[in-house]
């Protein structure tokens, strides 16, 4: 069997659905950020255990998680509340961890990210990696972006190739755009000081290269842009039709945010660092002067 943690912060109207897909086990557990509607109301109606963390961020709150709920199996799934595990996902999840060696640590898994009822297999770049299955002390996470990815492994990592259903526009396009904005400064910073080396880019395991690609791929000029041609064109992202547009340009856009984000922060960063220079100038000639 496997155990089920899934982080919230009002998602009364998405936690439902995800908890019905979950009827296969009989260990879930919310990790709640505080939320102010009824997602924690509902959590309990559903018997779920539900255990309250300020939230700081992704990684943060999931080491919380993996510190604090006492799950019942060995195998830990994450889970968020727009997402659904697929009767495919969970027969592949099961099989996987029935028939897992004792040196593997966790499993990637893969979503499929649905807007207007289409999936967007290529505008998506399907498949993203993230380590969301994992064997309990096995696996820390530390945070990139507005995200996490892994940290401490003890083992070795596999793959479920079987996707789980992400309903990442539930709450509508403005939710989505709000989001954005603030992880758009939480990516500018890390790829400014969070800058993986140049040779994960060539890595074979996308969780290593996604991020130095994000990372190094921001420094070219007119990357938004390259990003919309490479998705919406090259991945025949336009074969998705009204949805996939919509995506693309979206994401083309959250780019462009990232870029303007950068720049702004290198800028003031620069301007603190001349303030600081400037005011060490000015005290050292003013020591000068008492000394004369």
């Amino acid at each position: 069997m496997i155990s089920v943690i899934i982080l919230t912060k009002n998602e009364e109207a998405d936690l439902p659905v995800c908890l019905e897909s979950l009827a296969w086990t009989d260990d879930i557990h919310i990790l709640d950020s505080l939320s102010t509607d009824k997602t924690c109301e509902i959590a309990l109606q559903y018997g779920v255990n539900v255990l309250v963390n300020p939230f700081q961020s992704f990684g943060k709150q999931r080491n919380f998680a993996l510190k604090n709920i006492d799950v019942k199996y060995d195998w830990v799934l994450f889970l968020d509340a727009d997402e659904v595990a697929s009767p495919e996902f969970i027969n592949e999840i099961q099989s996987a961890t029935d028939n897992a060696d004792d040196d593997v640590a966790g499993f990637y898994c893969c979503w499929k990210m649905m807007l207007e009822g289409k999936w967007l297999k290529r505008c998506d770049n399907f498949p993203k990696w993230q380590l969301r299955l994992l064997r309990k002390n096995r696996v820390t996470y530390t945070d990139f972006g507005h995200g996490q990815k892994e940290g401490k492994v003890l083992g070795n990592v596999l793959y479920i190739k079987e996707p789980y259903i992400h309903f990442g526009f539930s709450k509508g396009w403005s939710h989505w755009i709000e989001r954005h904005n603030r992880y758009s400064t939480l990516e500018a910073i890390a790829r400014l000081d969070k800058c993986p080396p140049l040779k994960n880019v060539f890595s074979k395991h996308g969780s290593i290269r996604n991020p130095a690609l994000k990372s190094w791929m921001i420094k070219v000029p007119g990357w938004p842009l390259l990003r919309f041609i490479h998705t919406y064109f090259f991945k025949l992202g336009f074969i998705e039709g009204l949805p996939g547009l919509t995506y693309c340009i979206n994401l083309s856009f959250y780019e462009h945010m990232i870029v303007i984000k950068r720049r702004e922060i290198l800028s003031q960063r620069k301007t603190n660092y001349n303030n600081v220079n400037q005011e060490a100038t000015i005290n050292d000639n003013v020591q000068v002067g008492l000394n004369s």
